[in-house]
């Protein structure tokens, strides 16, 4: 595996491979790497000739100092598990690589209603801040395809967008792979790590509550089915940010199902102080 820092690097090393007809997919992640993302780099290797993975904690898609302040960070582990992995390229930058010209160097993409509902609402500038990365990720490493984690549902979305806005849409295409699970289904995610014991086995109904919603969206009105979705996670000792169900394309919540109508529970909720977020696709 080839470990790159510097953005001109890793442009100037892809650009070869390029011109040698090779395919290029892309893993952007922010670390403390699980299964989840390995089975993105796998989906990769299946499609792509070259498989990149960066590592960036993104200080812009922190709404809240102390969630950034405590985001799990096991780079030695990570740069070791993409190396078993079969990963190709690892690009680890600074802070100063991605945001060359500081933080206020701001380019405010118009993604609209999108990044005003559910993570939008909870996490203002959220979105903007993942945008801003992504966008430079994606001109520094210049893929083919880009692949993403259903988990991060609204996220996807949002990127798509902004691949739309920035004129990359003919260039660079995305792969939303599935969400891998535990045993009792909660996702998987990094920031699982900082749930203590006791936690970790009560998480595991934020998943519950969304099958609920599943497997009763035919005989339940959704206002009912949302009241006993969220009555599961209040159960368990969450505090429940949004327990939503929407379309599956445009996110507008759906408080009235015609049978037809593709729909998506979605879900954010806080086991003590870690916060988690996972969603399902209802039919």
């Amino acid at each position: 595996m080839v470990l790159l820092k510097k953005s001109e690097d890793v442009y100037k090393w892809l650009d070869t491979q390029q011109k040698k007809n090779a395919i290029i997919g892309f893993i952007p992640t922010m670390g403390a790497l699980h299964n989840g993302h390995i089975s993105l780099i796998e989906a990769s290797k299946i499609a792509m000739n070259i498989s990149v993975c960066s590592i960036f904690i993104n200080p812009t898609q922190f709404n809240d100092p102390k969630d950034f302040e405590k985001y799990p960070v096991t780079i030695e582990k990570d740069i070791e598990f993409l190396e078993n992995n079969g990963c190709d390229v690892l690009f680890l930058p600074s802070i100063k690589e991605i945001y060359p010209n500081g933080f206020d160097d701001k380019i405010n993409f118009e993604i609209g209603y999108l990044e005003t509902i559910l993570e939008g609402k909870y996490r203002p500038g959220h979105f903007r801040g993942v945008c801003m990365v992504v966008n430079r990720l994606l001109e520094i490493v210049n893929p083919d395809c880009l692949y993403l984690g259903q988990k991060d549902y609204q996220q996807c979305k949002i990127i798509n967008k902004l691949i739309e806005l920035t004129g990359k849409k003919n260039k660079i295409s995305i792969k939303i792979c599935p969400t891998l699970r535990e045993p009792d289904g909660l996702a998987m995610s990094s920031r699982n790590i900082r749930l203590n014991k006791s936690d970790r086995i009560k998480a595991g109904a934020l998943y519950q509550s969304l099958n609920y919603i599943k497997n009763n969206l035919a005989t339940t009105d959704i206002p009912l089915l949302k009241q006993k979705a969220n009555n599961i996670l209040a159960d368990a000792g969450f505090k429940v940010d949004y327990l939503e169900i929407a379309d599956t394309n445009s996110l507008t919540p759906v408080n009235k199902w015609n049978g037809n109508q593709k729909l998506v529970a979605l879900a954010a909720a806080h086991m003590n102080e870690v916060r988690l977020i996972d969603n399902i696709l209802l039919n």
